[in-house]
């Protein structure tokens, strides 16, 4: 049978309500269309039993804060925003290795959320997970592609109980839902947006310093990839970011030698994210969002153009 959105979203509404009953429940919204989907069921099943709340990790796309807001305001949906950017970077500081980030980013997370429930005097914990998240982090019979943040990162001890009302669908029928729900067309239509946010997007040590180099070039590339797409001289791709490498390399600026940071573009084609195809961009829209990163960033001084599929490699860089 195809899928029914409506039917689902009746479904969901009812896990909900039989899941927390009468207890109070907080959900994380990161701006993504699945947290929105998940906030605006949760919205329909426990109104006045939920807490919505935006963690700034300093990890976030530009202007995050401030886009999310007003599409959660739209919903009616009452968000509270908590700039937890400094505990992050301190917490995150030192550690190279992925798999250690994303743990600690999932600790962080739910150590941030139980505070803010403590204060609300809430049990449950709602979280927008998808198949992929707990497909691609193992356990039982799969192996370990890398740990979703909301999956493989969250602590052993977590004094929140977990109510995960979507963890069976996939992002298409994700995105079908939040059109019924008739979420704006910037959070149903918006590409996706990784649980650890650009930490995953820089390779190795994450710094304050990186992440506004990384969060820069992410914005110019969405920026011109977008624009190239509602132009109609590309069809819009699934994903498309930038990413950062913990090396550097020999340049000029000016008539001075530069030693500076690596940029890698990437931008694929999918359906769930299971398994995606680099998308064939333009060289003339490629060189446009190399010169743009290269001129407004100085920090950078190479950009290369990722044209590896799914598998070998995964969407993002960890």
């Amino acid at each position: 049978m195809p899928f029914s959105p409506k039917k689902f979203i009746d479904s969901a509404v009812l896990h909900i309500r039989t899941t927390v009953g009468k207890e109070k429940a907080i959900i994380a919204v990161s701006g993504g269309v699945d947290s929105m989907a998940a906030a605006a069921i949760a919205h329909l099943a426990i109104p006045k039993q939920l807490t919505c709340v935006f963690v700034d990790t300093g990890l976030m796309r530009k202007n995050e804060a401030k886009t999310v807001s007003a599409a959660a305001e739209k919903v009616g949906i009452s968000l509270k925003v908590i700039d937890a950017s400094d505990t992050f970077f301190s917490s995150l500081a030192g550690i190279t290795d992925p798999e250690e980030k994303r743990k600690a980013i999932g600790r962080l997370f739910i150590e941030t959320f139980e505070k803010a429930a403590k204060k609300e005097g809430v049990s449950f914990l709602i979280q927008g997970t998808i198949a992929p998240d707990w497909i691609e982090s193992g356990g039982g019979s799969r192996d370990k592609i890398k740990s979703h943040h909301n999956v493989g990162g969250l602590p052993e001890k977590m004094h929140l109980k977990l109510c995960e009302p979507m963890r069976d669908l996939y992002k298409h029928e994700v995105r079908m839902v939040a059109r019924e729900l008739d979420l704006p067309e910037e959070i149903s239509e918006r590409q996706p947006f990784p649980g650890p946010g650009l930490a995953v997007r820089i390779v190795g040590e994450i710094t304050r310093k990186k992440a506004e180099i990384v969060r820069g070039a992410c914005a110019i590339a969405e920026e011109e990839i977008e624009k190239a797409a509602k132009e109609g001289k590309i069809e819009k791709p699934w994903q498309y970011f930038a990413a950062l490498l913990p090396t550097k390399t020999v340049g000029v600026r000016g008539d001075e030698r530069a030693y500076q940071y690596i940029v890698v573009v990437r931008a694929v084609r999918s359906l769930d994210g299971m398994t995606v195809n680099f998308s064939h961009l333009p060289p003339e829209l490629l060189q446009k969002i190399s010169t743009r990163i290269t001129n407004e960033i100085r920090e950078v001084g190479r950009v290369l153009y990722d044209i590896t599929n799914k598998p070998p490699a995964t969407v993002e860089m960890e």
